[in-house]
């Protein structure tokens, strides 16, 4: 990382404020960099490595960490990094097997649902520490998951993405921020989440670990909304999401947001977790996290 600092700042590769940021100082771009070298470092493993699984993977992350970086230094066409996008998800869906076992409609619902994660989590990457804390919280999760409820995958492929945030946060979780994820960063790390996300889901034929992901979702999904009813353009930088609303708007610390995030999913994976052991029904606590989300969003959203 220190390494990459001096690279970013001989090439200036910065993030400057500007009246849709949430920052008002000059910050190094990139940092989130880490999480591509975490999946080097992971893949390096030989026998790892010569399993199709880890082998689609790196590819995959490369490919998505390699256009959004990209991205990062001089801004690419949208159709180029939605081209890579498809791709890259494309390798995990051949890795995985899905190709082989699932039904074209449901692959081609997979392809629109995931990929919109991506770029949702990209979204979401506006204040210090949230991406950091938010993929914490989600890693826990689903290591406790592969340890105590069910072996999905290698411990290390939840490890590295652990440690990876550890380090990022390290010089992103402060008042004024060392670094920030960039492009590169928040793709990268989700790309990992929903590689993991995949493998659960196939290991345990339920689809209830997605809500893993519900706090960033019902906040992207209502500000979405918001924005077409307002009649924005969706596509284009704003300062609408709760979060920004919270720490630009109310002045609450940005940390405290970026905690406060965090805390909500992880207790939230727990409830989820609680409610696989006990075999409540999909859909019974899928619409109860949705709706009570909604209507925390909708309340404080409206004060």
């Amino acid at each position: 990382m220190f390494f990459y600092f001096k690279v970013a700042d001989k090439y200036n590769i910065i993030d400057k404020p500007n009246r849709r940021s949430s920052h008002n100082y000059i910050t190094i771009r990139g940092g989130g960099i880490v999480f591509w070298l975490a999946a080097v470092l992971y893949s390096l493993n030989i026998p790892s490595f010569q399993n199709l699984e880890c082998f689609s993977f790196f590819i995959g992350i490369t490919l998505i960490s390699a256009v959004s970086f990209w991205d990062d230094i001089s801004s690419l066409p949208n159709k180029i990094r939605i081209i890579i996008h498809f791709f890259s998800i494309s390798m995990v869906f051949y890795g995985l097997g899905m190709f082989a076992t699932l039904p074209w409609w449901l692959i081609l619902i997979a392809y629109i649902f995931f990929v919109g994660i991506l770029n949702a989590y990209n979204f979401m990457d506006g204040i210090n520490g949230i991406t950091g804390l938010c993929s914490l919280a989600v890693l826990f999760g689903l290591y406790y998951v592969n340890n105590q409820v069910v072996c999905f995958t290698e411990p290390d492929f939840i490890l590295y993405p652990i440690l990876a945030c550890f380090v990022f946060l390290f010089f992103n979780c402060r008042k004024q921020a060392k670094c920030f994820a960039g492009d590169i960063g928040s793709m990268a790390i989700s790309f990992w989440l929903v590689t993991l996300l995949l493998q659960l889901m196939l290991k345990t034929n339920t689809f209830i670990w997605i809500f893993f992901l519900s706090v960033y979702g019902v906040d992207t999904i209502y500000t979405i909304f918001h924005r077409l009813y307002l009649k924005q353009n969706i596509f284009k930088a704003h300062r609408m999401h709760f979060y920004q609303i919270l720490s630009n708007e109310r002045g609450i610390s940005q940390l405290k947001v970026a905690a406060g995030y965090a805390l909500a999913q992880l207790l939230i994976c727990g409830i989820i977790i609680q409610a696989y052991r006990s075999n409540i029904q999909e859909w019974f606590i899928g619409l109860s996290i949705i709706l009570i989300l909604s209507a925390i969003y909708l309340l404080k959203f409206r004060k």
